[in-house]
């Protein structure tokens, strides 16, 4: 059963809608909202899909393809084919996305301060003007220096120009961590309870991105070890010979690691210091 619809195809991304989308409208009916707010909020996320298509199109520009972008009740989501490793690309990549709710807020603006609003019915007005507060918003709250927002990106973006990758990781999960715990202490006193409940699931996805980069970062050290194995390989006086078709573990005394084997083929490297 197929959890997701597609909309359509646009610059070669495919645009699906989640079916938990549906909880929206019949939630809005559910509290006796009229048409027109109706049509807000659907305009609302159709701003989220341009701000999506916002990353998508920046990543396009340092050579990463989007495999789709879905919506969901909660926002949306561009699945990249790859995450940008230069911190360059990553923060122009995570600022595309609240660049494009920012310039749609610039037209909105420019187009009120020409007289555009006056020609409309008042109800038609208001509508554009809750459209701008709402751009207004999602710009603003993506900057957040927390994952999964863009904010958190961009903090690790900049970290990364003066520390490795994982370290920016910790240190950008750590401050999420803050505004996460922050959020959910505010939420608490204020009654907000919708409030801790995101602050909550903003603080599990830091730690999940954490997880995430560490086991990348992890298989890419076995890669590399694993290909200076073959490029450097030791005298074959030192290395003990191995049947054809060998399958195991053998200890390297030269270099003190493990080597895996598979089918006779070096496939990891493990270091017992590490």
């Amino acid at each position: 059963m197929r959890l997701s619809w597609k909309l359509g195809r646009i610059a070669g991304i495919d645009v699906f809608v989640h079916s938990t989308f549906l909880l929206v409208p019949l939630f809005l009916l559910w509290q006796g909202r009229d048409l027109l707010d109706l049509l807000l909020t659907l305009s609302i996320f159709g701003c989220v899909v341009l701000h999506e298509f916002g990353h998508a199109l920046m990543a396009r520009r340092f050579g990463i393809e989007t495999n789709d972008i879905t919506l969901y009740p909660i926002g949306g989501v561009a699945r990249l084919r790859r995450l940008p490793r230069a911190p360059g690309a990553e923060l122009l990549i995570a600022l595309a996305g609240p660049a494009v709710n920012f310039a749609i807020v610039g037209a909105l603006m420019v187009l009120g301060s020409l007289g555009f609003g006056q020609a409309l019915p008042p109800e038609a007005g208001q509508f554009f003007f809750y459209l701008a507060i709402a751009n207004a918003f999602l710009g603003l709250f993506n900057l957040i220096p927390a994952f999964p927002m863009d904010g958190g990106r961009v903090l690790r973006a900049v970290l990364a120009t003066g520390m490795n990758r994982v370290r920016a990781t910790e240190v950008a999960v750590a401050v999420g961590s803050l505004v996460a715990v922050g959020g959910v202490v505010f939420g608490i006193l204020a009654g907000q309870y919708t409030l801790v409940a995101v602050a909550i699931v903003v603080f599990l996805l830091g730690q999940a991105e954490l997880a995430a980069v560490k086991a990348q970062a992890a298989a890419r050290q076995w890669r590399e070890a694993a290909e200076d194995f073959y490029r450097y390989p030791p005298d074959e006086s030192a290395a003990p010979p191995e049947p054809r078709g060998f399958t195991g573990l053998v200890w390297n005394a030269e270099r003190r690691v493990w080597v895996q084997y598979q089918d006779g083929h070096v496939v990891r490297v493990i270091d017992p210091g590490t």
